[in-house]
């Protein structure tokens, strides 16, 4: 008889399911059982507003974390920059496999670049930090760009562009991998232009505290080195007490060689002992930043982690961090 089914919830998105069904075809290897997914729609899903106006933080994890605790799904995926920096005691983030890139990406017009774009380029993004950062790197360089807010899929977004109503879009570069649109992608932008959103990249996978087995089973997919770089990342935005729609910009790499500029997240078997962690705020027109890094050993442990995430984020508070962020996170 065959054992039954796991039931992983998903959002409903393009994206989620493509995400979750690479997820589901792993658990399904380590444990032998099929998986199928369960599709929930989230508020973040049906809500026209802007994630600035509703919060952001949460709005596309708590449908998912109910499904959890009310038993109707085993485990859930998340996209890993959408989860709340604070954990419920009744569930655990079970893995967090290897990450994908986790840079930005440039959707544009006649396949430019983003310094080729004319001046007065209309670039769309529904992200607070991206805005910030695009528009602090244009006042530095010259550039004279426009940042409008955008939201909806990943079809929508491009069909601004394709339509002319945007010369640009930018996109998580992990996402349209995901979807196999990565072709689509004009232009990547540099971790030293645009730092990406704490967790940009990686998935969460998450599951009943109470399940043992399924917990030690779901720990087959984890990347020890992704999660300790995402826990100083969130560590540093849970300490600056901002939400994931805060203009906060986080990452946690190797800095010699750089791994994502070259493609391969794990340095080419080099042995790394050191991991850099870079932060930045800043305010949406770009007009002030606060960017940090700080560099140290390879965290072996969550304490670890969750550490230099803290004290890179006091040194930005301590810097004004906390006036260029608008609302904090309640």
């Amino acid at each position: 008889m065959t054992e039954k089914a796991l039931r992983l919830g998903t959002r409903r998105s393009r994206l989620a399911m493509a995400q979750s069904g690479q997820v589901a075809d792993a658990v399904s290897q380590v444990t032998g059982r099929p998986v199928e997914l369960v599709e929930i729609t989230t508020y973040g899903d049906t809500s026209r507003e802007h994630l600035a106006q509703i919060g952001g933080t949460g709005v596309f994890v708590t449908a998912l974390r109910d499904a959890l605790l009310r038993g109707e799904v085993d485990f859930a995926v998340h996209s890993l920059k959408d989860l709340p920096t604070s954990q419920p005691e009744e569930l655990v983030l079970a893995a967090v496999p290897v990450r994908e890139d986790p840079r930005d990406a440039i959707v544009a017009r006649d396949a430019l670049k983003f310094t080729d774009l004319p001046r007065g380029a209309r670039i769309g993004t529904g992200s607070p930090r991206r805005m910030a950062q695009l528009n602090a790197y244009a006042r530095t360089h010259g550039l004279d760009i426009e940042t409008v807010p955008i939201r909806g899929n990943v079809d929508t977004r491009i069909g601004y562009v394709r339509d002319g109503e945007l010369d640009a879009v930018v996109l998580a570069a992990a996402g349209l991998n995901r979807i196999g649109r990565g072709e689509e992608v004009t232009d990547f932008l540099s971790v030293d232009t645009v730092l990406p959103a704490p967790g940009q990249g990686a998935l969460a996978v998450e599951c009943p505290a109470d399940q043992a087995d399924l917990i030690a089973a779901l720990a087959e997919l984890d990347d020890p080195f992704t999660r300790v770089a995402v826990t100083a990342e969130r560590s540093l935005l849970a300490a600056l007490e901002a939400g994931c729609s805060a203009p906060v910009g986080a990452l946690a790499d190797l800095p010699f060689p750089a791994p994502f500029e070259r493609g391969n997240p794990h340095a080419d078997g080099q042995i790394v002992n050191e991991m850099r962690l870079r932060g930045v705020v800043g305010t949406t027109d770009g007009s002030r930043m606060v960017q940090l890094s700080t560099t140290g050993p390879v965290p072996e442990t969550h304490d670890q982690a969750a550490t230099l995430g803290r004290h890179l984020a006091a040194e930005m508070l301590a810097q004004g961090a906390a006036g260029l962020m608008g609302e904090r996170a309640q």
